[in-house]
C-alpha cells in the first residue's frame, strides 16, 4: 500500500522556512489556514469547507510520496489575520491575501485562493 506524503504543521513565517529548508529538493504544498479553535475546526469558514477537498487531494497524491510534503501554516486566529501587518500579508515571499491558500513552494504554478480551494476537481488537479 502506498505511504501518505509526510504533513507538517507551522505557526509562523520562520517555522514555515526552517522546514522549507529542510525540505529542499521536495514538491512542496503548503496550504495557509485559520486557527483551530476549541471545536478542533479553523474559525475561518471557508477553511473548513475547503478542508476535506485538500485532504482528499493529499490522500490521493499519484506522485512519489517521499519527494512531496504538505505543509499547513497556520496564520492566526482572526483579529491576527485581519491585522495588515500579519507576517503572512506582509512577507515578500508569500504575500497572502486570504485565507484558504494553497500553494506549491518554488514553482510558477498560480496558488489557488479561497474559492478556488473549495473546488474539489481544481484542488485535485492542483496535486497533479
Amino acid at each position: 500500500m502506498a505511504g501518505r506524503i509526510p504533513q507538517l504543521q507551522v505557526e509562523n513565517c520562520a517555522e514555515l522556512f526552517e522546514k522549507i529548508e529542510e525540505q529542499k529538493g521536495k514538491r512542496i504544498f503548503v496550504m495557509f489556514i485559520g486557527a483551530i479553535d476549541e471545536t478542533g475546526d479553523s474559525w475561518c469558514p471557508d477553511c473548513v469547507r475547503a478542508e476535506p477537498n485538500v485532504e482528499k487531494a493529499v490522500e490521493n497524491f499519484q506522485g512519489d510520496k517521499n519527494a512531496a510534503v504538505f505543509i499547513l501554516a497556520i496564520v492566526g486566529d482572526r483579529p491576527t489575520w485581519k491585522d495588515p501587518n500579519n507576517e503572512f500579508r506582509v512577507h515578500e515571499k508569500l504575500r497572502l491575501k486570504s485565507i484558504p491558500t494553497l500553494m506549491e513552494w518554488n514553482t510558477t504554478k498560480e496558488p489557488l485562493g479561497d474559492e478556488q480551494c473549495q473546488k474539489a476537481e481544481l484542488v485535485e488537479s492542483f496535486f497533479e
